[in-house]
């Protein structure tokens, strides 16, 4: 589980060299490798540790293709996918189209999203966590994370 955020570079060839500390909270996944892709709620990229991957994959594959509906999610979901893995200076090469869709220039911004990681470009990533509204924002956290509490009992 990925929990800290970082501020990164890219460089003209699109290598994003990962901070020591979250390096090391890779180890364990490193030897498997990663997927790169679009987010689909957001202008920013994720990075799944590969076994990760495969279970959402698992769950993808359970749909039936004969609906369009569910044709149509499978092949935007999976538009754009990437297999990553880091070099030997411990970097990310971002292929150009994935930088592209996410507006990735030069500062980014590595957010942990708990199982999998994003990959923004600093500014947008600025615009995104900014809560303009406490108010709204409080009552969100409390629809969505509010009935976790009750789970746990």
């Amino acid at each position: 589980m990925f929990t800290s955020t970082y501020e990164c570079k890219v460089d003209d060839k699109g290598r994003l060299t990962l901070p020591g500390k979250l390096k090391t909270e890779l180890m364990p996944v490193l030897p498997q490798g990663f997927i790169l892709k679009r987010s689909v709620f957001s202008p920013c990229l994720e990075l799944w540790p590969r076994q990760e991957w495969d279970k959402k994959l698992a769950k993808i594959n359970e749909l039936t293709r004969f609906t369009r509906k569910n044709a149509k999610v499978v092949r935007s979901f999976l538009a754009g996918v990437k297999t990553i893995e880091l070099d030997a200076s411990g970097r990310l090469n971002i292929p150009n189209d994935l930088l592209e869709f996410a507006g990735i220039d030069k500062n980014v911004v590595v957010a942990s999203q708990i199982s999998i990681i994003e990959i923004w470009d600093k500014e947008k990533y600025e615009r995104e966590v900014e809560v303009e509204n406490n108010e709204e924002y409080a009552e969100m956290v409390e629809q969505v994370l509010g009935g976790l509490e009750t789970e746990q009992k």
